[in-house]
């Protein structure tokens, strides 16, 4: 499922807490979007279109809950980052970073924790 990094916000809010009312997605995105609540709807529309959100009326309006995952967005996403730019493969990413200096020491102590940790295969 093609999300957009728009839709990608509005999803987040919805992550975070749900049901909400557009009106609750326009506040929860805050002074970082400044988006009409006419542009926030447009973006439900979208999303209730793909099937990555489900609307329930309440009243006079609509309350929407996420049906696609974080977990599974996520994971789509870094496996289309990995396919695209590095072959499938998450050594040249890091590498990529470290080469950059984008590694701090935290990143590089979590990384060794990481790989430690994975089973022998």
């Amino acid at each position: 499922m093609s999300i957009s990094e728009a839709e990608s916000a509005v999803m987040q809010v919805l992550w975070n807490a749900h049901p909400l009312a557009a009106e609750e997605i326009v506040a929860a995105l805050g002074d970082a979007r400044q988006w009409q609540e006419a542009t926030v709807k447009t973006l439900l529309n979208r999303l209730l279109n793909k099937g990555a959100v489900a609307a329930v009326r309440d009243g006079r309006r609509y309350l929407y809950s996420p049906v696609l995952q974080r977990d599974a967005y996520v994971h789509a996403q870094s496996k289309d980052l990995l396919d695209r730019l590095f072959g499938g493969r998450v050594a040249p990413l890091v590498a990529h970073f470290s080469a950059r200096r984008k590694l701090s020491k935290k990143d590089v102590a979590e990384l060794r924790r990481l790989i430690a940790e994975l089973p022998d295969e």
